[in-house]
């Protein structure tokens, strides 16, 4: 299997858990490879890290939510692994240059 396989696999996994606590140490076990060496390969093959692709899919996912539901900030926030509505609002406005209220309203 090729690295764009094996990358490609994994990141279908990935998208399948998105809503599960998951970070560097849980792909890799998934994967069966060192976090060192799966990091690697990620980067060569989606030219991002593993980390930031994590972020951005979560980040993607919530913005979903937030479009195409009512539920409330925080529960999408915590659903989707922040800490806080403020860290989710911090680097939600950072990513879609506006709050999460804004995006909704918007939307």
């Amino acid at each position: 299997m090729s690295h764009q396989e094996i990358i490609n696999t994994l990141t279908a996994w990935i998208d399948e858990h998105i809503d599960q606590p998951m970070n560097i140490d849980v792909v890799a076990k998934k994967s069966g490879y060192s976090k060192w060496y799966l990091q690697r390969m990620f980067r060569t093959v989606k030219r991002q890290t593993l980390g930031e692709y994590i972020r951005q899919r979560r980040l993607l996912m919530a913005a979903e939510a937030l479009r195409t539901t009512e539920r409330p900030i925080f529960d999408i926030a915590m659903d989707y692994g922040y800490v806080s509505q403020q860290t989710f609002s911090r680097v939600f406005r950072r990513e879609f240059d506006r709050t999460p209220t804004d995006y909704r309203q918007s939307a």
